[in-house]
């Protein structure tokens, strides 16, 4: 699973279904690494902080369009 770092004005792009899509993939990213985290396997523990955020920026694109309907 790789999700990479999108642009907000790339977010704003895609429709609802595709970000809540990307929402449910981070969240299981971030389920992983919480996992690697309690095992002590994971190196970079930003990521985690990272991936919380970029669900963060997606909800927020989610709630703006919904706003504009």
């Amino acid at each position: 699973m790789v999700v990479t770092k999108v642009k907000l004005s790339e977010m704003r792009e895609h429709t609802i279904d595709e970000l809540n899509e990307e929402i449910i993939s981070l969240r299981k990213k971030l389920f992983e690494l919480r996992m690697n985290l309690s095992l002590h396997k994971l190196e970079n523990t930003s990521e985690i902080s990272r991936t919380r955020s970029q669900i963060a920026q997606f909800k927020t694109v989610i709630r703006e369009k919904q706003l504009q309907k």
